[in-house]
């Protein structure tokens, strides 16, 4: 029988030990000097310890000193499966331009640890380097995956792989099976209008739905004064054909489906209220209050002269509190406007400049002295061209 003490004192040990494993475990990420004073020769308190001191050493732009590598050889002997020493030993295989040991270091990083961050995203730059897409693609993929936040934290980098064209096919491959991952890593190369190739040559055009990288793209072709490009973009996005005799997209106020800029933007704020209503007429309210759009739209006249007609009802005795305009586009000041009601009972001729290739047609409200709420209902809109003979 075993003596009763030893028994004590074997419990004793055991107590101890379960405790000291849990304070490790408890200290060892946000207090990694805690978790060595705990249990200093403990695996994962040198792994803590030597991580940050690695990371301190990194952030002050100083040499990481040989005890903290050998403390942390001293924890991968303890614990092999650990990837934080692969880690390590990969690192120093890159500074000492050993490509091949850095990429089996981090390997079996990722293999000990599958879901670690540190070695997706080494191995990724080290397949990008290899000149591997496949490879590199994968490693990025888990990493969107993984990471908090991942899909917009990793989709600058996808974009910036983007640029290379022979990573396409596997950029599609990848996009095709992380719809969020391909939005939002289209949306960051949308903003720049010198990738609109690239982005229209990734993205699936029959599966646009409320992606946002058409607005992205559109945004910089338009601030870009690629007008047209943006225009024929926003056409395909939202699969809808353009005539060639068209002026103003939607004039029946019936397609609220399609996005701004070439189709309505329908206001609703402390300045009024525009709306779509059945049977193509759109229905506006002016508080009075203050100046401000209610509805606009980005449309390409040619130069040359066009009529404006529509039909009001309701009570247009205050219609002339609102009023028509057209401005270039980067242009705050408009070059011709009418009042609503003006332009309802008459018609409104207006000139369209050589030098103003893409105009804003915008229906605004003015304050007076004396508020007044208007409210009316537009419609039999149309916009056409002047024919000198016709």
């Amino acid at each position: 029988m075993i003596p009763r003490l030893f028994v004590v004192v074997l419990a004793l040990l055991v107590g101890i030990q379960i405790i000291r494993n849990a304070a490790v475990a408890a200290f060892a990420e946000g207090s990694p000097a805690a978790a060595s004073r705990a249990w200093p020769g403990h695996p994962t308190a040198e792994l803590a310890r030597g991580m940050t001191e690695i990371g301190t050493a990194a952030r002050e732009r100083k040499a990481v000193g040989t005890p903290t590598f050998a403390m942390i050889d001293d924890a991968a002997v303890k614990a092999p499966l650990e990837a934080e020493p692969f880690l390590v030993r990969g690192v120093q295989a890159e500074l000492a331009g050993n490509r091949g040991l850095a990429a089996r270091a981090f390997m079996a990083a990722e293999l000990r640890d599958p879901r670690s961050l540190p070695a997706r995203y080494f191995l990724a730059d080290v397949f990008y380097r290899q000149g591997d897409p496949r490879r590199t693609l994968q490693e990025i993929a888990a990493l969107a995956r993984l990471a908090p936040n991942g899909g917009p934290t990793i989709a600058p980098y996808l974009a910036a792989y983007a640029k290379n064209r022979s990573a396409w096919p596997y950029l599609r491959e990848l996009f095709q099976s992380n719809p969020g991952l391909a939005d939002a890593s289209l949306t960051a190369l949308a903003r720049d209008p010198a990738n609109a190739d690239a982005v229209l040559a990734l993205a699936d055009m029959r599966h646009v739905g409320d992606s946002d990288w058409p607005k992205a793209l559109i945004n910089s072709l338009v601030a870009a004064r690629q007008y047209a490009k943006a225009r024929s973009v926003w056409a395909d996005a939202a699969h809808v054909e353009l005539p060639p005799t068209l002026t103003v997209y939607d004039s029946g106020f019936a397609d609220p489906k399609a996005r701004p800029p070439f189709n309505w933007e329908l206001i609703s704020s402390t300045v009024g209220l525009a709306e779509r209503q059945p049977g193509g007429r759109l229905h506006v309210i002016y508080y009075g209050h203050e100046d401000g759009v209610l509805a606009r739209e980005l449309i390409l006249l040619s130069p040359g002269v066009y009529r404006l007609t529509m039909a009001l009802a309701g009570d247009a005795s205050h219609a002339g509190a609102m009023n028509w305009s057209l401005r270039c586009d980067g242009s705050p000041p408009p070059f011709a406007s009418v009042r609503l009601d003006g332009a309802a009972a008459h018609g409104w001729i207006v000139a369209v400049p050589a030098n103003c290739p893409t105009q804003w047609l915008e229906l605004s409200g003015t304050s007076a002295d004396i508020s007044q709420q208007s409210e009316v209902t537009i419609g039999n809109f149309k916009l056409v061209p002047v024919h000198p003979h016709g």
